[in-house]
């Protein structure tokens, strides 16, 4: 018989190997504990322990989690890589994002950060397409993709979604865009809508020469999810749009399965992400939540507005610069930028993530005060003039939609 207690679980000294998932956690003890002791809870929990003294025959070490590293409030956790099953997030997250979130040995714990191994990480697909929709879809070179979602985002009816989608199109959107809230209600229905918006996608497509695509919402139980992933693909859509956290990760990997069948790209919204992350002392950071997302493999997801917007932001240059790095040969991630974002907004939003990203405005196209197609134009005349170096007031001189902006919203920062 052999004695497992909270003590071997932690090893200040151990530097595990490249096979391990290495995951970063800030760490406020318990007021009876020292962070040593919470620390080694924090890996028993989290893999192969409990609060009793066990008696195993044999070992099971080498399933055992190790907190190898405390500085300061951060303690780092070492994962064997044969604690986890093969492509099943929730699996992954139930071992460094369960039980541990509510144990009685900390006052607060955040998962902050992971170092994905190898062959962890390649039994995830990642995603189809990423960045590369920029060219593979739009055929947008350079500039940053644009979106817009129709405001208010439920409650207009499918005359009136699909009126404010051409508008959107036609002055220079690329993507229309559902919000997290927009499935398949009575006012507004998932199939009627999705067909009668492509039909005008096709239109402004005539109309305007440019490339156009819907990001219609099939969030819904699991079966119904994938038909309407299917009805998409069947009606020529490009995209679909999940909210990834509220629906799970789970379904999420079921809809990717499905979206690579048909050729599809996927948006990902992350309602429901400041339930985790909102707190900086508690639950599980964004960065990790968009890790989790390009392993489960979206290629879209909103990363923040790098504090010029109206949400809570967090790192969004970081997350960024992550969604873009080499993963074993995963595909990276378009970033989107979104909430209370405004043409007078976009230099700077483009001075501080850089031009691959994606745009999404909604009052900052819908507000202007000559409507959505001015609205539309004037912030797509932001990101042209942008990205032709040109300041905004002087390049408005020639764009009066742009200016009508500029007049309204300045540069301001919502709230």
């Amino acid at each position: 018989m052999t004695g497992i207690t909270y003590e071997d679980f932690i090893d200040l000294g151990y530097d595990p190997d490249d096979t391990a998932l290495v995951c970063e956690f800030y760490v406020e003890p318990a007021a009876d504990m020292d962070m040593e002791a919470a620390a080694s809870r924090v890996a028993s929990e989290s893999s192969n322990g409990t609060w009793a003294e066990l008696q195993v025959e044999g070992s099971v070490r080498d399933l055992s989690a190790t907190a190898c590293d405390i500085d300061g409030d951060r303690v780092t956790v070492a994962y064997p890589d044969a604690l986890f099953e093969a492509g099943n997030m929730p699996q992954v997250l139930s071992c460094i994002a369960g039980n541990i979130l509510g144990m009685k040995a900390v006052e607060r714990i955040r998962l902050l950060d992971c170092d994905w191994p190898e062959k962890l990480t390649t039994s995830f697909p990642g995603p189809q397409f990423g960045t590369s929709v920029r060219e593979e879809i739009f055929d947008a070179g350079d500039r940053p993709i644009t979106a817009t979602v129709p405001k208010p985002k439920v409650g207009l009816t499918t005359d009136q979604h699909v009126r404010v989608g051409y508008e959107a199109w036609t002055g220079g959107i690329d993507l229309l865009k559902d919000d997290e809230n927009l499935t398949d209600q009575d006012f507004n229905p998932f199939e009627e809508r999705l067909k009668r918006s492509l039909e005008k996608r096709d239109q402004a497509e005539e109309e305007t020469g440019e490339k156009k695509s819907y990001l219609v919402n099939v969030t819904a139980d699991g079966d119904e999810m994938l038909d309407r992933v299917d009805m998409a693909a069947e009606q020529g859509c490009e995209y679909v749009m999940v909210d990834v956290i509220t629906t799970g990760w789970a379904a999420v990997q079921q809809v990717r399965r499905r979206c690579e069948k048909h050729g599809l790209a996927i948006h990902a919204h992350r309602a429901m992400h400041a339930a985790f992350d909102r707190i900086e002392t508690h639950g599980v950071s964004m960065r990790v939540i968009a890790q989790v997302a390009r392993l489960c493999g979206v290629d879209h997801i909103h990363t923040g507005t790098a504090d010029l917007g109206k949400l809570e932001n967090e790192d969004t240059v970081g997350i960024n610069e992550w969604l873009y790095s080499d993963l074993y040969g995963l595909n990276d991630v378009l970033p989107m930028a979104s909430g209370g974002l405004h043409p007078g907004l976009v230099p700077e939003l483009v001075a501080r993530t850089g031009t691959d990203i994606g745009i999404q405005a909604g009052g900052g196209v819908h507000g202007h005060p000559d409507g959505t197609h001015a609205g539309a134009k004037a912030l797509r005349q932001a990101i042209d003039g942008t990205m032709a170096g040109v300041p905004l007031e002087e390049y408005a001189e020639d764009y009066p939609e742009l200016a009508t902006a500029l007049e309204k919203w300045g540069t301001e920062t919502p709230r």
